[in-house]
């Protein structure tokens, strides 16, 4: 699943993709898939990047255009 919104967030709040994977404790190569579909994200990570972001878990992945 593409998650076209995960590269928006980060780009808007000034973020490298090292920085979000530092967040996520993860690398950075594995947070660049996530970003570009190629690995899923896991729910656990999902929910983390949306409390980072203070957006609905519904927006990050793209199910609606309202953030909260």
């Amino acid at each position: 699943m593409l998650l076209r919104r995960l590269e928006d967030l980060r780009i808007d709040h000034d973020l490298t993709q090292q920085q979000v994977a530092d967040i996520l404790f993860c690398k950075r190569e594995v947070y660049r898939r996530y970003e570009k579909g190629i690995r899923e994200l896991p729910l656990s990570y999902a929910i983390m990047l949306a409390d980072y972001y203070q957006v609905s878990l519904d927006y990050l992945v793209g199910r609606t255009d309202k953030k909260n």
